[in-house]
């Protein structure tokens, strides 16, 4: 028998403790008694109470949801289109220009994707009178323009690695492009579109740096407001805030992997199935 790699699996086991421990650090802390949020003085919920109880949190959670929400769903409608014509249309007029302008958010310091987002607005504010302040609509708008690359790059890599000929075969029998792409195309990619939707859900979630030079007065986001907090040390309030944020996002992951599986188990016993129908049909 092989000897085990203990070098690897001490590598593996020290990476995931020096990721994790931290987290469930922090997720014990949240239920201390003492307001240090270093010092265990007991177990306590009231943190969790007075977390629930707290207005500003509320708003700012209620506000970074309606953000996350509407930047995911049109970055993953533009995404998923500039994936199908990157993947699909090889050559066509201004294609480097146009991969280049895609793939360029994606190597660009979010510190410049900012600054250049607050000109922006300030100059259309200036040259037509909109926006006329900064605010919801900025902030998705920014938000929309740089998760909008990230679900480009998913989509794009799972159209490369799809079947074209069955496209082709639903066209040869008739099929219009509109009914393949409905049919079959999107189908085909619905994992990939969904694993984008999620990334850029998450990322307009937890955005700060960009958040904070697109948006203005009275439209604190959840990350904004938990890095305020933080500037003045972090408190038992916060972790139970950060626990109740890895809870919900630990369960959306789970019931995401549980419908990709289930996605990608369907779709490959609907290609066996079609296999056996064309092997039984040759004479």
């Amino acid at each position: 028998m092989k000897r085990r790699p203990w070098f690897l699996f001490s590598v593996l086991v020290f990476g995931f403790a020096f990721f994790y421990v931290p987290i469930l650090s922090m997720i014990v802390y949240s239920f201390n008694e003492s307001r240090l949020a270093t010092v265990w003085g007991g177990f306590s919920t009231k943190w969790y109470v007075s977390l629930f109880s707290n207005r500003q949190v509320g708003a700012a959670l209620l506000l970074s949801l309606q953000i996350a929400l509407i930047s995911a769903t049109i970055a993953t409608i533009l995404g998923t289109m500039a994936g199908i014509a990157l993947a699909r249309f090889t050559r066509f007029r201004g294609r480097t220009l146009f991969s280049g302008m895609v793939t360029a958010p994606l190597v660009m310091p979010e510190v410049i994707t900012g600054i250049s987002m607050l000109m922006l607005f300030l100059l259309m504010a200036d040259w037509i009178g909109w926006p006329g302040q900064l605010g919801f609509t900025t902030v998705t708008l920014a938000h929309i323009t740089f998760s909008m690359v990230f679900v480009t790059t998913v989509v794009q890599a799972r159209m490369l690695q799809s079947d074209r000929a069955i496209e082709e075969a639903a066209m040869d029998l008739g099929s219009r492009p509109w009914q393949v792409m409905w049919d079959i195309t999107l189908p085909t990619i619905f994992p990939a579109i969904l694993s984008g939707w999620l990334l850029a859900f998450t990322i307009s979630l937890d955005d700060v740096v960009i958040t904070s030079f697109t948006t203005g007065p009275g439209n604190t986001t959840l990350p904004l407001l938990i890095w305020s907090k933080v500037k003045l040390g972090v408190t038992p309030d916060i972790n139970a805030l950060a626990t109740l944020t890895v809870l919900v996002v630990g369960t959306g992951v789970v019931i995401a992997g549980l419908i990709l599986t289930r996605a990608e188990r369907r779709r490959l016993a609907e290609e066996r199935q079609a296999f056996r129908s064309r092997t039984v049909s040759r004479p």
